[in-house]
Parts: structure tokens; C-alpha cells; sequence
């Protein structure tokens, strides 16, 4: 599950560190001795929050490789490492992407993620565990699965989607705090120390709150990767490949990674609402009424 939780993180940060830059250099067009200029701030929210969610996309591989100690392979030196690289090529080629990088990171737990900028400049990396503990035929069904997400193109969907989260929060925080600023502390020259902190209160809620949509989506990719998944290695490998993780019950990937990979834990109540991904059941069963 690591793949979405590196990207949201690292978009968080890249937003925060603009934001700060800005109000450091004193770059705020949208702030007036009147109050706000919504068009301006509307303009400035979207490109700071569509810039902060593009730079995470363009480095989400280099992150994915730093943070999981993702060694790539170059030329492989064992058959495993052989058969990992043409089992990627084959997938690749037969869902019409370019060739992505493959990799290994070391793990005992079983998983595997697939990150990049486009569908042609993509990372597909397994655990160790992985290759250790899973049939050819499930592992098969799993880089197939990874490969449908880049197919899919869903990383720069998330992204699109992430900018148009971040352009909301950024523009209703601002509203939010200029509101109080005037209402609650009657502040009618220019804008308090009321309106920054509630920004930045209010930028806080509603990016946890905007985050339901982001985890919505990522669970929906995760039914239609495991469809594609099935029509390059078969759908009795996809559903044996989900099983399996079912009943090993795989650790989850850390925080920042986690909706970028093959398995994800159970939740219930509001907490079902922040999943990265479905439960496995959820997704063996969806995928045995697949005709």
C-alpha cells in the first residue's frame, strides 16, 4: 500500500513549503486592504495547488525508490531476477505501455507497488517476501495487477485529482479565515494574526477531509486493476494472488506508500472511509462476478 500515501505526503509538504515561500516573499495578490480578490485567489490557489500535486507526480518515482530501498535491476543475476524482468516485459508490451524499471525491495512481507510520471516512464517494484512466499502464478497475477495501474494511467489521474483537492482547500481556507477575521474579530484593516491561524487551521481540516475523495478514488482503481490484473495473467491467478494475501494477512506498507501497493488492511466505520484499498474480500468477490 505504499504508493498513495508517499504521493499525498509529499504533496502535502511541497504545498506547505509554496505556501510559506509565498507568504515569506510577501507574494499574495489575492490579499487587499478591502479584503479578498477571489479571482486572484482562486488563480493562486490553483496553481499552487495543481504545481504542488505535478511535482509530486514528477518525482513519486525517485521518492518510491529512496524511501523503500527499491534496488533497481540493471542486468539481472538470477533466474528469479530473469523471470522478474520478462514477466514485466511481456505484461508491458501486451497492455501497449513502454518498459518500465523493475525492482526489488527487501521485505519480508508480501507486496508490491508500481509508481511514475506517465505510462511510459514507470517503477515496478515486489518485496522480496513476495517472490519468496507467492506461486509463479500469483506473483504473475500481481505484477499484472501493477501493470494495470500504469495502464490505467491512474498515478497522473491521482494527481489531477489531488490538484483540484488541494485549489479547494487552499481557496475555502483563505475564505474561511477572512471571514473570521472580519465577523469574529471585526478586524477591518487589512488582515489579522485571527486570519492566518484560522487558515491554516481550516487548511488542516479540509485537506483531512478532502482526503476522503483521494481514498475513494484509490479504492475504486483497485477493482480495475484487479481487472486488468486477471486479463494479463488470468483471472483464477488474480483471484488465487488475492487470496493468498488474505489469508497471509500482509503487513501494510508504510503511511506515506500505502494505496501504491497490492494489498491493504480492513476498516470499518469512518475509518473505511480513509482506505487506500478495499478489503480483500470486497475484491475476490467483485471479481468473481466478473464475466
Amino acid at each position: 500500500m505504499k504508493r498513495i500515501f508517499l504521493f499525498l505526503a509529499t504533496n502535502m509538504a511541497i504545498v506547505l513549503v509554496l505556501s510559506l515561500t509565498m507568504r515569506i516573499l510577501g507574494v499574495e495578490p489575492y490579499l487587499t486592504a478591502n479584503g479578498l480578490n477571489l479571482t486572484s485567489l482562486l488563480i493562486f490557489a490553483a496553481v499552487m495547488g495543481f504545481g504542488g500535486s505535478l511535482i509530486s507526480l514528477a518525482i513519486s518515482k525517485w521518492m518510491a525508490k529512496k524511501s523503500m530501498g527499491v534496488r533497481v535491476i540493471e542486468s539481472p543475476s538470477s533466474s528469479k531476477e530473469f523471470w522478474l524482468v520478462e514477466t514485466v516485459k511481456k505484461y508491458a508490451a501486451d497492455a501497449g505501455i513502454g518498459m518500465p524499471e523493475v525492482g526489488i525491495f527487501d521485505s519480508p512481507d508480501v507486496n508490491a507497488f508500481a509508481t511514475g510520471m506517465n505510462k511510459n516512464n514507470a517503477l515496478v517494484a515486489v518485496s522480496s517476501g513476495l517472490l519468496n512466499a507467492m506461486t509463479k502464478e500469483e506473483a504473475e497475477a500481481v505484477i499484472g495487477h501493477e501493470i494495470a495501474h500504469v495502464a490505467n494511467g491512474d498515478m497522473v489521474t491521482l494527481a489531477l485529482i489531488q490538484g483540484v483537492v488541494n485549489t479547494f482547500v487552499m481557496f475555502l481556507s483563505r475564505v474561511i479565515g477572512h471571514t473570521v477575521d472580519r465577523v469574529v474579530f471585526k478586524n477591518e484593516n487589512g488582515h489579522g494574526p485571527a486570519f492566518f491561524v484560522t487558515m491554516i487551521i481550516a487548511e488542516l481540516v479540509l485537506g483531512v477531509l478532502a482526503s476522503i475523495i483521494v481514498m475513494w478514488f484509490s479504492r475504486q482503481r483497485e477493482f480495475r486493476a484487479d481487472r486488468g490484473g486477471a486479463s494479463l495473467a488470468g483471472k483464477g491467478a488474480m483471484i488465487a494472488a488475492l487470496e493468498r494475501l488474505n489469508s497471509l494477512h500482509p503487513a501494510p506498507l508504510p503511511e506515506k506508500m500505502a494505496a501504491f501497493g497490492i494489498a491493504g488492511g480492513g476498516a470499518s466505520g469512518l475509518k473505511r472511509l480513509f482506505m487506500t484499498h478495499p478489503p480483500l474480500e470486497e475484491r475476490i468477490a467483485a471479481l468473481r462476478a466478473v464475466q
